[in-house]
Order: C-alpha cells, then structure tokens, then sequence
C-alpha cells in the first residue's frame, strides 16, 4: 500500500522542511542574483572608461604622427593657422574611417575636432585654445579633468603638442546613457533570475518536503507495527534508493513476524502433543482407568524426557540467536574426530538396514569436541529417519583450499530443489516421502546450522547424486603452526579464538579409508 499525502482540499500540505529549503534556496539565488549584479555594473563601468582611454590615446597618436608628416612639409603651423577648416579636414582624415559614413555615437564624439588642442614648439596654442581655458568657478560642479600631451615630432626634433581631454569629461555625457542601459537590462535580468529562483525554490522546496514527510509518515506506521506500508521507488536517485531500502525493510519485518507468529505456533503445536499425552495419562491413574506401575510411570518419563529435549534443542537456539553459544575451541582432528563418531554409530545405521562408506584425512581445524559430536548426532538422526533402507550413508573428508569440507550425504527419497533452503528453517519438515517417520521436533537441522557457524563453518544442502540429499559441511583450517591439546577458549557463536598454539597431531596428515558397513 503505497502512501499519498494530500490536504482535505486536495492541496498538498508543507512541511517545516519545505519552507526551510525554500528559504535557503531563495535566499541563496537573491544574494547570488545581487552579488552579480554589483559586480558586473562596476566591471562595466571600470572597463568602459578604460576602453574609452585607449581609444582616445590610440586616436591621438594617429593624428600626432600626421601632425608631424604635415609639419615635415610645411615647416611651420601657420596654415593652420590661416585655415581652422584644414584642422577639420585633417582631423577627419585620419579619424574617420570614411568620408561619406562620418563614425557615430561614442567614436563620433571621440573623432571631433574640437576635442583637440594643438600646441606649437613654444607651448602656445595653435587651434582648439578654448579647451586651456578655466571654466568659470562653480562651487557646486567638480573641477574639469586637466588635458592629456601626445609629442608631435618631425624626426628626431620635437615640433609641437597635441593635447586631449581624458574621456571623463565625454562619460559625463555618454557613459551615463550607456550605462544607464546596461543597468537596466541587469536589472531586468536579475528580475528574471528572481522570479525564477522563486519558482524553481517552491517546486524543489515542496518535491523534497513532501518525499520526506512520506518517509516520515512510512516510518510511523512502520513502528506502530504496519508492515504493509511501502514508498514509490520512481527514479534512480538517492532518495529513490533510500525508498527500496525501505521497502526491503518493511518487507524483512513483515516476513520477520510471520516467522515469528509462525515459530510460536509451532512450538505451541510441539509442546501441546507430550502435554495432552502426560495429561491423559496422569488422569488414567488418577481415575483408575489405568494402575500407578513402573511401566506407566516409564511411560510418563519418556515424555517428560521428549519435553526435556525439545527445551534444550529451544533454549540452544535461542542462544545461538544472542550470540551466547558457549564454545571452547580447541585444535582438532576433523577427521578423527568423525571417524569416531561413525564408528560408535555403527550398530545403529545397521540396525536400519544403512550401509556406511567413508572417507577421510587428517585435517585439524578449531573446533569444539563437544559440539563437533552433536552436530554429527544431528546428521545422523535426520539419515536415519529420513532414508529408505536397504540405503547407503556416504561421507568424504577432503582438504579444499584453506578449508576442511566435508560431504554427507545418503540415498532416496530426496528433496525438491524448491524445498533445499528450507531445511535448515527451524520446525520446518517436508510434506512428502521424507516426512512419513518424522518423529523430532523439527530442529536438528536448525541446531546443526547453528553448529557448525559458531564455529566459523557453513552448511549447505543440496542433491546427492545417489538419490537423496546431500550436505556439505566447510570447516577453517588451523593453519600452520603447533598446538597444546590443553588450549581451550570459551567464546560466543560465531567467535573464533586467537592464535593457534603448538600442535601435537595424532595421526598423520593424508590418511584415508573407505570402510562399508558390515
């Protein structure tokens, strides 16, 4: 069931940190927008006023150069003198690109000829001498910007001055105007930049707001114990992600509780059948219906004793669940210490009807002896119970890599592939051939898992190409080094002890046999 949030009017509501993210997107875009702003404006007014002075420096240079070219022929400045029309005709000459297309806006005021003075080789002033005189005192207007000296040479002697007024005094009119024009489309675009910051604020504001109060919401629900509840998992970023996991989640308490109810009942299932078998016992002796004897009493022992085992087989479960499995690893013989077992067991597979081949070499891990020999117990419980006889038990030791793994496995019937990870599921058993004899409690299998990783192994099932199921059993080796047989360490499951003391081996290394039962 997926969640949706919504408002009675069909307006999705804001969350606190909706606004906050609003707020700081906003807040961030204005100070950006401004920061902008100021910068480009004084960029612009900076750069203008400097491409005006190279401008006008270069323009000057020009008309000084053919100031001198002219004064190289006419060797003196009375022409000018005589004709202020030349000074123009010159100016524009070497100023404007064409004469049929005079330059305009700013190059236009640039190129005027009155916004020249020429100076002779005595300093006096030989056209444009308006631009040296004062302007008359204004109090309330700046002082003019003092005018600028280009040299007019002819060859190597110095002829006269060509004076220019710094472009200040030109930006006091033009600048502005150009100015004033940028600043309003900065304006304008800052405007434009706010307005959209606004928008893209709220709509990222509200996405995020609302991802994030479903999440909140899911996980409500999810605590007050509703496993049904699931997020959209639409895109592939992060909070696309942080929703599958949550899913996974929900899914894995979900799955967790039915395990649970599950495991209840079947404990309850386990422990009500020796319990109604004991009551009506007790109350066939109290009623007379059957006599106080040993025999009957025997009875009531034997279930009282399945009562016993079924706890025991619990509470191990329960500790290994608490990682408190108690564990005294020690150096082992896996091989002898399988060996032995078999051995001891032989009468029992014989007695129905199961021949045994095995297998083995000296391979020593670090083990416990104790829980080595009810892990092999458990093993051969389930053969027994579970293999048609005439069978055959089969069981091979061999060194893979750094590990001892060990091959069980035993003759018809089998397990479909769909039930194989089930197995191990604790009170589980399967409904078919294999489960007709069942008679335990459903948890040798669970307490040999539970086994063999607390110390540091696996147990995987599979088919056994003799027909029925086959487990395969991996152990660490306890590489290289000797060890004391009187080392022990008392370690939680799972645990694994330090390092491996000095080795005495019992029996050497590569030793193998295949023994049919009799």
């Amino acid at each position: 069931m997926s969640l949706s949030l919504s408002s009675r009017r069909g307006w999705p509501r804001l969350s606190r940190l909706s606004i906050k993210l609003f707020a700081i997107i906003l807040v961030t875009n204005v100070l950006i927008s401004g920061l902008v702003f100021v910068f480009v404006s004084r960029s612009l007014d900076e750069g203008f006023v400097n491409y005006l002075e190279r401008s006008q420096s270069t323009r000057a240079e020009t008309l000084a150069n053919a100031l001198g070219e002219q004064w190289t022929q006419r060797g003196s400045w009375q022409w000018l003198r005589d004709n202020p029309r030349a000074w123009q005709s010159l100016v524009r000459s070497q100023l404007w690109s064409s004469d049929r297309h005079p330059p305009t806006g700013i190059d236009r005021q640039l190129s005027d000829a009155r916004g020249y003075v020429l100076l002779d080789e005595l300093s006096n002033p030989v056209i444009g001498e308006p631009l040296l005189k004062p302007p008359p005192d204004d109090l309330d207007m700046p002082p003019p910007p003092e005018p600028h000296f280009v040299p007019i040479r002819s060859g190597d002697k110095l002829v006269g001055q060509l004076g220019y007024l710094p472009p200040e005094r030109l930006m006091a009119r033009m600048d502005r105007i150009f100015l004033d024009r940028q600043q309003r489309n900065l304006t304008i675009i800052v405007g434009s930049l706010f307005l959209t910051s606004l928008l893209l604020a709220g709509g990222l504001a509200w996405w995020l707001g609302r991802r994030a109060r479903l999440m909140t919401l899911a996980t409500r629900r999810l605590t007050l114990g509703d496993y049904s509840v699931r997020l959209s998992e639409r895109g592939r970023d992060e909070l696309s992600r942080l929703s599958a996991d949550f899913n996974q989640l929900a899914e894995t308490l979900e799955a967790n509780r039915r395990a649970r109810q599950r495991w209840v009942a079947d404990i309850a299932h386990e422990l009500r059948t020796p319990l109604a078998v004991l009551r009506g016992e007790i109350e066939a002796m109290q009623d007379g219906v059957r006599p106080l004897s040993s025999d009957n009493l025997g009875s009531l022992q034997q279930e009282v004793d399945q009562l016993g085992h079924l706890v025991e087989d619990l509470r191990l479960l329960a500790q290994s669940d608490a990682g408190a499995l108690d564990m005294h690893l020690v150096p082992v013989d896996l091989g002898e210490s399988l060996e032995q077992r078999l051995d001891d067991s032989q009468a029992r597979l014989e007695g129905h009807g199961l021949s045994l081949q095995l297998e083995t070499e000296s391979l020593w891990v670090r083990a416990d002896n104790q829980r080595l020999r009810q892990l092999w117990d458990n093993l051969l419980s389930n053969t027994i119970a579970y293999t048609d006889s005439p069978g055959t038990l089969r069981v091979t030791l061999k060194r893979q890599d750094q590990r001892a793994e060990v091959t069980w496995e035993d003759t018809a019937p089998g397990v479909s592939d769909d039930e194989l990870p089930r197995l191990t599921e604790r009170l589980y058993r399967v409904e078919g051939s294999r489960n007709r004899r069942s008679g335990g409690s459903g948890l040798g299998l669970s307490i040999a898992r539970a086994l063999i990783e607390a110390q540091g192994g696996t147990l995987i099932p599979s088919t056994s190409s003799l027909g029925g199921l086959r487990w395969t059993l991996t152990f660490p080796l306890d590489l290289p080094g000797g060890v004391s047989t009187d080392v022990s360490s008392h370690v939680p499951a799972g645990s694994a002890s330090g390092s491996s003391p000095t080795r005495s081996p019992g029996r050497s290394p590569g030793r193998s046999r295949q023994r049919p039962s009799e």
